[in-house]
């Protein structure tokens, strides 16, 4: 390896680029970074540098994912960071892993990207991956760089995980008589994307810091900050899969698509009906979404539709203790519906009793 990168056309006011450094250098900057999230003691057997990691698998199984991000697609560079964009990657695939019931236990990422691209972009990327990393309490444990197109910028994590000896936690175990519960947020990200559309940008005002009660104005320009923050770099918390399957639960997916998407998901694969509880929607939710902010038939919307969320979504035995363990906000999983039988006419999800319109994010469809 390289003592470090010789830029060949460097100057004060001509930034570092892909095009200036060779594989080695490029790695030189980012592997330290990565490092740092070394993950839980005794996951990695054999971190970078060989042909390949060696992850432990304790029980015996390995549970893997895989997420790819484009540029102009997945992202905007007007919207997020190179943090941002890391920071997310790393959400989304941990979110599926607990969606299973495992716990991550490594990470591989991957760049593909032209040769303008920015170096400063790539160790942003590299640190919003690592320090999300770190929160979930996961090693990165290697990845790939390739060139690609004018234009392209590609990002790709697979996660491998471990099921501690459960079983994993699929969408076809749904029952009729199972409740639907969902831990995390709902509509947050979904809300902040419209805010975003709709050319709303954050204030970067920071908290309140001033005497007394901010104003209106300023509460209105903090709760959109929160929103578009979310959008941004959604959250979601890896222990509550194993939590949920630990307590029981039938059936999970990782909130991607958005809910009436995600849950007919879970609908189609069971063979049952989801019917969507109207009044919990709107009580721990829809309400929560402020009004100053975007109308109700919005946040019904994207609360309905929204994706990236990256909470989860699960079914349960509606005797299952960890529904009725309300005290803990961390693990709190809100009822939101409930698992009936399927008719043959009838639509997968329902809200009350009747369909619903709008169906959430498609890849290919819009």
């Amino acid at each position: 390896m390289s003592d470090g990168p010789v830029p060949v056309d460097a100057s004060p006011t001509r930034p570092l680029r892909l095009r200036d450094l060779s594989e080695e250098d490029l790695l030189a900057r980012i592997v330290p970074v990565y490092a740092a999230a070394c993950g839980r003691e005794g996951d990695v057997l054999l971190g970078p540098g060989d042909d390949a990691a060696v992850v432990a698998a304790p029980s015996g199984s390995v549970v893997a994912t895989t997420d790819t991000m484009v540029l102009g697609h997945d992202w905007r560079d007007d919207w997020s960071s190179p943090q941002d964009v890391g920071d997310k990657l790393v959400t989304q695939n941990v979110a599926d892993v607990a969606a299973m019931g495992a716990r991550p236990t490594g990470l591989l990422v991957t760049l593909a990207a032209h040769q303008d691209l920015e170096v400063a972009w790539v160790e942003g990327f590299a640190h919003g991956i690592a320090r999300a990393a770190a929160a979930y309490d996961v090693a990165v444990v290697g990845g790939d760089l390739s060139g690609a197109p004018e234009g392209v910028v590609m990002v790709t994590v697979t996660a491998l995980g471990d099921l501690e000896g459960r079983e994993p936690v699929r969408r076809s175990g749904a029952r009729p008589g199972d409740l639907l519960a969902v831990h995390g947020s709902l509509g947050e990200s979904g809300a902040g994307w419209w805010l975003y559309e709709h050319g709303y940008r954050p204030d970067h005002a920071g908290p309140w810091s001033g005497d007394g009660e901010p104003t209106p104005q300023r509460r209105r320009a903090g709760a959109m900050d929160h929103l578009m923050w979310v959008h941004r770099t959604p959250v979601t918390h890896p222990g509550s899969g194993a939590l949920a399957a630990r307590a029981g639960a039938t059936a999970m997916i990782d909130l991607s698509d958005g809910l009436v998407r995600d849950a007919g998901r879970i609908a189609r694969a069971s063979g049952v009906r989801i019917d969507l509880d109207r009044e919990a929607l709107q009580r721990d939710f829809v309400a929560a979404l402020p009004v100053s902010v975007l109308p109700e038939q919005v946040a019904w919307q994207q609360v309905l539709t929204g994706g990236e969320e990256h909470s989860l979504v699960a079914t349960f035995p509606a005797g299952s203790s960890l529904l009725r363990d309300q005290d803990d906000p961390d693990g709190r999983w809100w009822v939101i519906g409930r698992v009936l039988p399927r008719g043959e006419e009838e639509p997968a999800v329902t809200l009350d009793g009747a369909a619903v319109s709008g169906q959430g994010w498609d890849h290919f469809g819009g």
